[in-house]
């Protein structure tokens, strides 16, 4: 079975709110075994409301309608959806008599268009709203032999959230054939979107009954694979079998077969090892630490480290000869060694990793221009330097960096 999630709201088409509670609702359903394959975001338009309501009831068994139940002029969730279904609606007279006594409770006067919240679509059922004043509803449909579920939520997450699990949740259950989902989550760094998939597509698309999804960020590749079955073992056999053989074919480019992030495995080897880890960083002004103290026990192996963005305190903290400085230019291969070097000796660590770089958007030249870094790690025998020319802005470039020196640590503790 399929579901589609339609999100009301004209905030949501801003840039200043963002749709969260179908991320929610997607778990739930998946753990109920049913796909989410549409997401629909529509405004507060009654034209566009009714013809999104329509497409999603012909195309999904399941449709949750969230938000626009509220009492004012542009809450028109239950009026559009009624219009899709050509169904009346009714004004609840129990429904009146709770909300009024729910105001009553509070020592307020309820305004009188609250009243607008107990219009009920003809044949729909009341689903009780414990945290506010806007009650769910819910409607089973027999279309052409086929039975369809129609679920209005109110859009406040903490409304939504509770009333799906209190009302939803077991009405779903009682309704739906049993099917599983079984999920594998694969994560592949500084590999190429388009080099990744070149090399995996023509594994993936060899399970038919495995559906691969690719999503790319700055340095970071995940492998989402989603298998849906009656029988759980089974699923979760064919996910296994696919993630095992794109693992085999990327080879240590896979970082975490089970979700994990990149300090986390990173944290796992400095732990395994009995290694500790110290950081010089410029451009990236702390954020290597930050990610690497996100981890919970991190101090068991993060010793620290300095934010040497000046000349003077790659020399102070991180043992810099001025001279070098001067001759290569404090973005370079040699002072990225440096650095590296001394924060590894300052702070009597196994590995020191040091990064410098040019974030932009300003400060670049033709000889050094904006997007070039350079990431050193030590040892106390050797020094490994990479230099890479990332894309993006100021913020991309420095996630970049700092994945790149994360990998660099994971690859240097394998």
């Amino acid at each position: 079975m399929i579901a589609e999630i339609v999100a009301i709201g004209s905030e949501l088409l801003s840039p200043f709110r963002q749709d969260t509670n179908s991320l929610y609702l997607t778990d739930k359903l998946n753990q109920l075994g049913v796909r989410v394959a549409f997401k629909t975001i529509v405004g507060d338009e009654r034209r566009h409301l009714v013809d999104v309501a329509k497409i999603a009831i012909t195309r999904a068994d399941i449709v949750i309608f969230m938000g626009g139940l509220g009492p004012t002029e542009d809450d028109l969730t239950r009026e559009c959806v009624a219009d899709a279904l050509g169904r009346e609606l009714n004004r609840d007279p129990d429904l009146i008599a709770k909300l009024y006594a729910r105001f009553a409770a509070r020592q307020i006067k309820m305004p009188e268009n609250n009243e607008r919240q107990a219009d009920l679509i003809s044949g729909a059922v009341v689903l009780p709203n414990a945290n506010g004043t806007a009650p769910g509803q819910w409607l089973e449909l027999e279309q052409d032999g086929h039975r369809r579920i129609l679920i209005l939520l109110p859009g406040p997450p903490w409304e939504l959230k509770a009333l799906f699990e209190e009302q939803c949740l077991d009405r779903l259950k009682s309704r739906l054939p049993v099917a599983h989902l079984a999920k594998r989550l694969l994560k592949v760094a500084m590999m190429p979107e388009s080099e990744c998939d070149a090399r995996i597509s023509p594994i993936y698309t060899s399970f038919s009954d495995v559906q691969t999804t690719i999503l790319a960020s700055a340095g970071d590749i995940e492998l989402h694979l989603t298998s849906q079955a009656k029988d759980l073992e089974h699923a979760q056999a064919r996910v296994d079998e696919l993630a095992d053989a794109l693992e085999e074919e990327l080879g240590d480019f896979v970082y975490s077969n089970q979700g994990d992030s990149l300090e986390q495995i990173v944290a796992y080897y400095l732990q395994m090892r009995g290694a500790t880890l110290a950081v010089a960083e410029s451009c990236t002004g702390g954020m290597l630490g930050q990610r690497i103290s996100s981890v919970s026990g991190s101090s068991r192996h993060f010793l620290g480290g300095a934010i040497t963005y000046s000349n003077d305190l790659k020399t102070l903290l991180a043992g810099v000869p001025p001279l070098m400085i001067q001759a290569h230019g404090a973005v370079s291969r040699e002072v990225a060694a440096a650095m590296a070097e001394g924060i590894r000796h300052d702070c009597n660590a196994t590995v020191g990793v040091a990064i410098t770089g040019i974030a932009g958007p300003t400060g670049g030249t033709p000889e050094k221009p904006v997007g070039l870094v350079y990431h050193a790690l030590h040892d106390g025998h050797s020094t490994h330097v990479i230099e890479r020319r990332y894309p993006g802005d100021r913020d991309r470039i420095r996630r970049w960096a700092t994945q790149q020196a994360l990998d660099m640590i994971r690859r240097h503790l394998i």
